[in-house]
């Protein structure tokens, strides 16, 4: 046996008689674990039993709703609440269901979010890498109209829009989400393309890139998350928005939202809790699947600097 061998044997041995080495791990069940998860479990459930109710509901008949048991899963499945929220509910004198407010809402929501999400990256781009004359004041003011009340602005709004010939028309309200839009989306491109490091923006200018030139090839690449971000609150806000849509559209115009109002508050006729539940579960799926689909580039938005001052 060699010496280096005798001394491996020996420190083994040594190791052993110490014990198990490291943190000591700890315990699953522990108080604080318990705490922790117990109050994420009650939160979830707070959430999520809501939506429970709406999901049995719509898949239930009026006969078995009318037993009163609204937690009970349905005995027996139906689609024909959703069909007939989807193309036979009656929203007015319109009674084509949600389908037609569904491709008003996309045909707002599209135009929407493309031209807010665009002038105001070029917006947070200029402000956060091309100083000029009056920038500070121009972003504050521009901030400043994102705390002014919606509801202050209406009547002005719906002057304007007859001047220019908009009131009434998709395209109208695409304008007004747009504008209203742009200061919060400002902000956060603002902030998000001054966490990036300057040296990116230094070493373009050096090498002779101009203002569109750095945007497109070194900023938009590297900005994805921030965008995925802008997106789902514009889309999130669009899209559930009920306003702007009752006020600056007409019945043929109508978003979902103005339709869903429409159906659940009709006073004629039987009240189809079933028809209502699956409305509004329609109503609200376009903005939970793209929060679902892009939920994680969200989250990395928000940590990267998006809501940073």
């Amino acid at each position: 046996m060699t010496l280096s061998t005798a001394i491996a044997g020996a420190d083994a041995v040594a190791s052993r008689l110490k014990g198990p080495q490291g943190p000591k791990p700890r315990k699953r069940f522990s108080r604080r674990n318990i705490f922790i998860y117990g109050t994420l479990i009650v939160v979830a459930l707070y959430y999520a039993l809501p939506l429970y109710v709406m999901i049995v509901t719509s898949l239930k008949g009026m006969p078995e709703i009318r037993l009163g048991n609204i937690f009970a899963p349905p005995v027996e499945i139906t689609f024909e609440p959703w069909v007939k929220a989807w193309s036979e509910a009656c929203t007015g004198l319109n009674c084509e269901g949600l389908s037609r407010g569904f491709w008003n809402s996309v045909r707002i929501t599209v135009p929407s979010v493309f031209l807010s999400i665009a002038i105001a990256s070029v917006n947070g781009y200029a402000l956060a890498n091309w100083k000029f004359k009056g920038a500070e004041a121009f972003f504050t003011i521009l901030i400043f109209g994102a705390f002014i009340p919606y509801q202050v602005m209406l009547y002005p709004i719906v002057i304007i829009l007859r001047e220019i010939g908009l009131y009434g028309t998709l395209w109208g309200l695409v304008l007004v989400h747009s504008i209203f839009g742009m200061p919060i989306l400002t902000l956060l491109f603002r902030n998000y393309f001054t966490s990036l490091p300057e040296e990116l923006f230094k070493a373009a200018r050096v090498d002779g890139a101009r203002f569109w030139g750095i945007y497109f090839r070194i900023m938009l690449p590297m900005s994805l998350p921030i965008f995925v971000v802008a997106m789902i609150i514009q889309v999130t806000g669009i899209w559930n928005d009920f306003l702007f849509g009752v006020v600056y559209t007409k019945p043929d115009t109508y978003p979902m939202t103005v339709q869903l109002n429409n159906i659940v508050n009709s006073v004629q006729g039987v009240k189809e809790y079933n028809v209502n539940m699956a409305a509004t579960i329609l109503t609200g799926l376009v903005p939970l699947t793209i929060y679902f689909v892009s939920g994680k580039l969200f989250v990395r938005g928000i940590a990267a600097g998006a809501v940073k001052g």
